[in-house]
């Protein structure tokens, strides 16, 4: 059997799907495949592996025959589960191993942009490491400030974990769903989303894009936070509308922001963001460590494994497959 991957993963993970006895072929060029790649890649496959490639009903039917899909993420609202699902298509993801590193990436972007510390990074290569002043280059003090998190799942539960520990910071947090663990080990509130809104010192999103979050992190939703606080978002671009954040940090309704997402990516060199003190931007690296990927591409050829011999995948999006 084939299976047709999208981008070089680590050897390991290819490892498990050879020894199988799976024929696998990578897509080597730096750049998305198109639509019509895509298909036309999978025509003579069996499984595909997908890494940061749009799976749309378009793709779907015309790739019917595909026996499982396997992404090397958790999120997966880049694929159309529904149609999927219709076809009995198993679709499966990485939860869990990737908690650890993005919860690291939320902390570092949240103490970076507490500290304006990518712009005083970049004045020291501009030659701007000029006269001391004891009022300048001031920051946010986090020590026993309130961290808000919207989505407090298996992630946002490692980010307040690592607040609470290293800043002694109250954790309030709004989901669909009480966290009672949460509530238990942390001593976690659960509030409105306006309330998190108007007592979050941070900020920090952790929850999945759907049709209830994209764009609710909005105008209103600013004008709503503190004029010192600090918004972060690690999980999708798309939950934040960028042109309400870009206005909201310019009028001063919020102190900073951090982001790990944004909305296009890659996002533009001329975005105003990047020139701004008070905000630090990565590129989508939540999950970038040698473990963490090399753990996400293991799970993504398990699964790849389990829907080639008609099992149930390890890690399945739409269970509901198989009832």
């Amino acid at each position: 059997m084939k299976v047709f991957v999208t981008r070089i993963l680590p050897a390991a993970a290819i490892a498990l799907l050879e020894a199988a006895g799976l024929e696998v072929t990578q897509w080597t060029e730096k750049r998305k495949l198109t639509q019509e790649e895509m298909i036309a890649h999978c025509k003579d496959a069996d499984a595909l592996l997908s890494a940061g490639q749009l799976i749309n009903k378009e793709f779907l039917l015309a790739s019917k025959h595909l026996k499982v899909i396997a992404l090397h993420s958790v999120g997966y609202d880049n694929v159309d589960i529904d149609t999927a699902t219709a076809l009995k298509i198993p679709v499966g993801n990485t939860p869990g191993v990737l908690s650890d590193s993005t919860a690291d990436t939320a902390f570092l972007l949240m103490l970076a942009t507490s500290r304006n510390a990518f712009y005083m990074h970049q004045r020291i290569l501009n030659g701007e490491w000029g006269f001391f002043e004891p009022t300048a280059n001031l920051g946010i003090e986090l020590h026993g400030s309130t961290l808000g998190i919207y989505g407090l799942g298996k992630i946002g539960l490692e980010m307040a974990k690592r607040c609470v520990g290293a800043y002694h910071m109250k954790i309030i947090y709004h989901n669909r769903s009480r966290n009672e663990d949460a509530e238990k080990e942390l001593n976690a509130t659960y509030v409105s989303f306006e309330e998190l809104l108007q007592q979050s010192d941070v900020l920090s999103v952790h929850t999945a894009l759907t049709p209830e979050t994209e764009g609710k992190f909005n105008m209103d939703a600013f004008k709503q936070m503190k004029e010192t606080a600090i918004f972060v978002n690690t999980a999708r671009g798309s939950i934040h509308n960028e042109a309400d954040l870009t206005e909201a940090l310019e009028q001063k309704l919020i102190w900073g922001a951090g982001l790990d997402v944004t909305n296009p990516e890659p996002m533009s060199p001329q975005n105003p963001l990047l020139k701004m003190a008070n905000v630090c931007v990565l590129p989508h690296i939540g999950s970038a460590t040698v473990g963490t990927r090399n753990a996400m591409a293991r799970i993504a050829a398990d699964n790849i494994i389990a829907g080639l011999k008609g099992e149930k995948l390890p890690h399945v999006v739409n269970p509901e497959i198989y009832s």
